[in-house]
């Protein structure tokens, strides 16, 4: 009896000691959700409010309501942000056409990847992306300004010829994505979040369920590539997965 009082005691101290780890797991990691809107409140904006210099950040545009930060993934990965608290792409904020578009800031800050290379980047190389409410990690919208996967590009290239500004589906990185094309000035225009709010059945209602990528055709086009989330297929709506962050695109280059 006694050793089973034993058994009984040690199993409940060991069940005891696994729910306070899971806590603390979960714990940090509602914390570290902060992680990128601590940066940008408590250091970025604050260090170029009082010093006129955006560190950590690249850069801060207090005008237009964002920065820009150089993320520690990939050698020439960076991440635009707004300066106010604004979640992610489900926010009501973002579908209020006095926001700034944000999209097009994040195209237009491109330039950076090429300052930290060291040499001219092609459009056709690079892709800026959005992922979903379950496909991220950080309760700060962001934008991932980075590298387009090699195979990404090939099979953009082969559509290429097929796309319009219809929304059509295609295959993308194992997934269904909606995609369309537009020019530099609809970026500008028109933010891609409220096209996708207004074009796509449904999605205004459930935009916390898109990913959303930007890249470069050929011919100087802009190709909009929209994911959904399904979790029973495994797709978290991460658009970032037709990003490379180690850039081996240009690895290929002559």
């Amino acid at each position: 009896m006694q050793g089973r009082k034993r058994v009984l005691s040690v199993l409940g101290l060991a069940g005891i000691i696994l729910t306070a780890g899971c806590a603390s797991i979960a714990l940090n990691y509602k914390n570290n959700s902060d992680a990128l809107w601590k940066i940008v409140s408590q250091k970025c904006v604050p260090d170029q409010q009082q010093n006129h210099h955006p560190a950590p950040c690249r850069l801060v545009d207090l005008r237009n309501g964002f920065v820009v930060l150089k993320d520690r993934e990939g050698p020439l990965q960076f991440l635009l942000m707004p300066v106010e608290k604004i979640t992610g792409i489900e926010s009501p904020t973002l579908l209020n056409p006095a926001t700034p578009n944000f999209f097009a800031e994040a195209w237009l800050s491109r330039h950076y990847m090429e300052e930290k290379h060291g040499a001219p980047i092609e459009d056709t190389s690079v892709a800026i992306a959005i992922n979903s409410l379950r496909g991220r990690t950080q309760n700060q919208l962001h934008i991932h300004i980075s590298c387009l996967r090699p195979d990404i590009r090939q099979r953009l290239d082969s559509l290429s010829p097929t796309l319009t500004s219809l929304w059509q589906s295609a295959q993308l990185a194992g997934h269904d994505y909606q995609v369309r094309t537009v020019t530099s000035d609809d970026i500008k225009k028109i933010s891609p979040f409220l096209r996708i709010a207004n074009e796509l059945p449904g999605a205004r209602e459930e935009m916390y369920k898109y990913g959303i990528a930007i890249a470069a055709l050929p011919d100087g086009r802009r190709v909009m590539m929209v994911i959904k989330r399904n979790l029973l297929l495994l797709n978290k709506g991460s658009a970032e997965e037709l990003q490379d962050h180690s850039c081996s695109i240009l690895k290929l280059k002559p």
